[in-house]
């Protein structure tokens, strides 16, 4: 799925796009599910942490500085285990968790993502917050 291996240039093609929205719209009811086993229905209102990932440093800090824009907590930096990949990872501002809300978030994440050259990996949260 990730771009991993492919050289300087083009990390995330528009078929991998394609398929990671698909996936991680799926995966967001599922996510949403075992937070309401947890007590987190729709009225709450959380901070998600999100993950990305993309092949030079300069695609990573423009994705971070587009999320900072939005008032969101984040940082760009070498993985640590892959010196060919970049994580852009941080929290958003507080959030309802509701299935709508939250899958619409998850759409917009992996458009931004891909408008910078990154790969959407996902979200997650804490309900200690």
């Amino acid at each position: 799925m990730f771009g991993f291996f492919k050289k300087p240039g083009k990390f995330v093609d528009e078929k991998e796009f394609e398929s990671n929205l698909k996936t991680q719209v799926e995966m967001t009811p599922l996510t949403l599910e075992q937070l309401a086993q947890l007590d987190i229905d729709e009225s709450r209102e959380l901070k998600l942490e999100y993950f990305f990932y993309t092949n030079t440093p300069e695609k990573a800090q423009a994705l971070a500085t587009e999320l900072a824009s939005r008032g969101y907590e984040g940082v760009a930096e070498r993985s640590a285990h892959s010196r060919k990949v970049y994580v852009i990872n941080g929290w958003t501002q507080p959030m309802d968790m509701s299935n709508n809300t939250v899958t619409e978030w998850t759409k917009d994440m992996c458009e931004i993502g891909f408008k910078h050259d990154c790969e959407f990996d996902g979200w997650g949260t804490t309900p200690e917050q």
